[in-house]
């Protein structure tokens, strides 16, 4: 290959100092944009309900062979201004360092995959598409970044034929894990609605407290699973308990409490739904209480079985960082959880350790070793 052109670190830095705390766009898509433009890359603005998102595609439309990157440019909020020893949005290179919100999760990981594409497809022009879907809502709600890309894809007769989320995956060291798949995410809200008293005469009221309580300690002491190959088992973890008592001398008529629930793939957001119901109908029955219980499913469980795509993206990480990743599923959610659908889908990024706290960072020398990742993943999938 011919010396690259583009300064992988520099565009880090450039796209940190973007203030996109979700949904603002700040500039980060406006700078990628001309970046690919003028690289030879159809540059499409995927806009949907204030939401910024760009598809970029260099090469022939539909073609078999489209490896694609979805990416966000999207931040959280920085918190405390004064919790910060660096300025949140100054992409200040030192201590071979680029500090700032979005450094590590995950400005670094799109400016590393614009870099290999642009110098990927100027010195080897591949027989196929390289494609970017790179959107401002992955911090926020996600309804209308990833998924709008992806609507438009299916209306526009765009797609990838495997694509590469470059959220960040290594846990200490540079290479050692790569996500094949996801774990599901349920949020549920229970209600418990009895009749108010007097605490000295409890007889004249309904109590929910105890058959709320009694409710959260069989969900928590109840196991879902216990693993399967790829999966961890799945975890029901209580979130919080309000009453909104102050009294000494009330029963209240409502208590609420919240669960997440992060699940395998022995599960679904609709099996779930319908054990927790039946959950709270059983605990609810001849006591007076109502128990209602609102759920939200913010992704399914999903796994890309290990084969071509995972075995030529480990090729790649152990060629460049040394070490052969482990496939994992752990972590929260990401947009792959949306890609899954399209298209086969694994995930690759730098060591996520600073992500979302204040001070965040990502090493130079690890910004540029993923660059030569991505570069390499490229250069493999269109030999």
């Amino acid at each position: 290959m011919t010396q690259t052109t583009i300064d992988t670190v520099a565009l880090t830095a450039e796209l940190v100092r973007c203030p996109s705390v979700t949904p603002e766009e700040g500039g980060a898509l406006l700078l990628l944009e001309g970046l690919l433009t003028q690289a030879g890359f159809a540059c499409t603005r995927v806009d949907r309900n204030g939401t910024a998102n760009l598809f970029a595609r260099w090469g022939t439309k539909g073609h078999a062979r489209s490896f694609g990157f979805n990416g966000h440019t999207d931040v959280v909020p920085i918190g405390v201004r004064a919790d910060w020893t660096r300025d949140p949005f100054g992409g200040e290179l030192d201590a071979g360092r680029v500090w700032g919100r979005g450094a590590c999760d995950m400005k670094s990981g799109v400016a590393a995959f614009v870099a290999a594409a642009i110098d990927f497809v100027r010195d080897t022009p591949p027989d196929g598409a390289v494609i970017l879907a790179i959107t401002g809502d992955e911090e926020g709600p996600a309804q209308d970044g990833t998924i709008a890309l992806l609507d438009w894809m299916r209306a526009e007769g765009e797609a990838m034929s495997a694509c590469l989320v470059g959220e960040p995956t290594c846990p200490e060291q540079m290479g050692e894990m790569m996500k094949i798949g996801r774990r599901g995410s349920l949020n549920a809200v229970i209600t418990a609605r009895g009749r108010q008293g007097h605490a000295a005469y409890p007889h004249r009221a309904a109590n929910p407290l105890p058959v709320l309580v009694r409710l959260l300690d069989r969900l928590a002491q109840h196991e879902l699973d216990q693993g399967t190959d790829h999966f961890d088992p799945s975890t029901l973890a209580l979130t919080t308990v309000d009453v909104g008592n102050d009294a000494t001398n009330v029963i209240p008529a409502t208590a609420r409490a919240g669960l997440n629930i992060r699940f395998n793939d022995l599960h679904s957001g609709p099996s779930l739904t319908e054990w927790l119901h039946g959950m709270v109908q059983e605990e609810s029955a001849g006591t007076g209480v109502a128990l209602e219980v609102d759920i939200r499913v913010s992704g399914e469980a999903f796994l890309t079985p290990p084969g071509p795509l995972s075995d030529m993206v480990a090729r790649a990480v152990e060629a460049e960082c040394g070490l052969a990743p482990k496939l994992s599923t752990s972590g929260g959610t990401s947009d792959a959880r949306f890609v899954k659908d399209h298209c086969p889908v694994v995930e690759f990024g730098l060591v996520g350790q600073s992500m979302h706290q204040v001070d965040e960072f990502a090493e130079i020398a690890h910004i540029e070793q993923l660059k030569r990742v991505y570069s390499r993943i490229l250069q493999d999938y269109f030999a």
